[in-house]
């Protein structure tokens, strides 16, 4: 899948989201290190244009600034991966001041995070009315902090839109409407691998879904009745004997 998306995306994000997507989890709650590591690895291995970047899974990094160190350099060092993104806006901020001082790089996270679905009351956009300024001030203290980009999810696309003209760094956007500097999209939201699952803010680009349970449907059905493998997909006894040229 990398090698897919190197040739004509900027940054390839390893998101948390292979829980769900990958492992059929109900969240993003418990995803692990290991998992993240592990994916992360065959993501630098596809990439050789692409930025890669790692998300810190839930309960890596909230305990301390210095367990989110500790987990980053793990996730770089084992991974080859040049960046590492977490979820939060101003509390987090003295996290990541904490990590790019020490020579980590990161991409914030605000407006909907997933990882905090549990507080937040489910997957709802973030920012409307009452909440628009404190989404604000999210953005410029993941900025302040030395974050050099931050990815706005379900966030109102006019707040968006100020969020990007008030920041000097790039804002990334999923749900956020066209006003970001970038945007993101989970690839098998954005290929139709789910025929069942359909975000408004997902724009199917194909629907592979759709096509493998068709493949799948047809090689199944040539195996019960023989029609796979034919002889041209088997190996004969004895190979044929060359002539003279």
């Amino acid at each position: 899948m990398a090698r897919l998306v190197d040739p004509h995306c900027d940054v390839a994000l390893v998101g948390d989201s292979l829980g769900m997507v990958l492992h059929g989890m109900p969240s993003t709650l418990g995803v692990t290190m290991e998992m993240m590591i592990l994916h992360g690895q065959a993501v630098v291995r596809g990439c050789s244009k692409a930025m890669v970047v790692i998300d810190m899974p839930f309960g890596s990094y909230e305990e301390s600034p210095a367990q989110a160190y500790r987990n980053a350099a793990r996730l770089m060092a084992e991974t080859g991966a040049p960046a590492v993104k977490l979820e939060g806006g101003a509390h987090m901020a003295d996290t990541i001041a904490f990590l790019t001082r020490r020579g980590v790089p990161v991409m914030a996270h605000i407006g909907l995070t997933p990882q905090a679905v549990n507080t937040l009351g489910g997957y709802k956009v973030v920012g409307r009315e009452d909440e628009a300024e404190r989404v604000m001030q999210d953005a410029l203290a993941v900025q302040a902090a030395g974050a050099f980009a931050v990815v706005l999810e379900k966030v109102p696309m006019g707040l968006a839109g100020r969020i990007t003209a008030a920041l000097d760094i790039p804002t990334i956007g999923i749900g956020a409407g066209a006003a970001c500097d970038g945007q993101v999209l989970v690839i098998d939201d954005m290929l139709g691998l789910f025929t069942d699952f359909r975000p408004k803010f997902v724009k199917r680009y194909a629907e592979l879904g759709k096509a493998a349970d068709a493949a799948i449907a047809a090689y199944a059905a040539e195996v019960r009745t023989r029609a796979f493998p034919a002889e041209e997909h088997a190996f004969p006894d004895v190979l044929p004997v060359k002539g003279p040229k």
